[in-house]
C-alpha cells in the first residue's frame, strides 16, 4: 500500500510498500491490509502504526482526523502528528498534547455553546408566539 499522512500545511510522511496499518477510532482500533475493501474512518487522537519491509514497525502519534483507503492508496489527514521510536513517549504525547484542550479553545467552545443556547431559546420563543 501507499501511505500518505497529511497535515494542514504539509505532508508529514509518504511511504510506499506498506504491508499493514493500524489506526484508532472512537470505537476502537482497526487494521488495514493491502487487499481490504475501500473505506473511510474518522480517527481519534492516538497511535497510528504502519509496517514496511525497510523501516519495520513505525509509530506515529496523530490528532483527530480522517483516514481514506482507495485501492492501494491510504490517505490520513490529521491536525497534528508526532513521530518517534518510543511507544510510551508517543502515548504520553497524545495524552498531553492532543487530548487536552488549551485554555483558549475551551473558552471559545464555552462562548459558542452559550450562543447556541441563546439562539435555540429565541427560536423556541418565536415558535410559541
Amino acid at each position: 500500500m501507499n501511505l500518505k499522512v497529511l497535515l494542514p500545511f504539509r505532508i508529514f510522511a509518504e511511504k510506499t510498500g506498506v504491508s499493514r496499518i493500524v489506526a484508532e477510532t472512537r470505537d476502537g482500533s482497526f487494521g488495514l491490509l493491502p487487499h481490504r475493501l475501500d473505506c473511510v474512518a474518522a480517527l481519534a487522537p492516538g497511535i497510528l502504526t504502519y509496517e514496511t519491509t525497510s523501516d519495520g514497525e513505525v509509530f506515529v502519534a496523530v490528532d483527530e482526523g480522517v483516514l481514506v483507503k482507495t485501492g492501494q492508496d491510504v490517505l490520513v489527514s490529521v491536525r497534528r502528528a508526532l513521530g518517534g521510536a518510543d511507544l510510551g513517549q508517543l502515548r504520553e504525547a497524545v495524552e498531553r498534547e492532543f487530548l487536552t484542550l488549551d485554555e483558549h479553545e475551551q473558552s471559545v467552545r464555552s462562548v459558542l455553546a452559550k450562543m447556541e443556547g441563546h439562539l435555540i431559546r429565541r427560536m423556541a420563543s418565536f415558535h410559541n408566539d
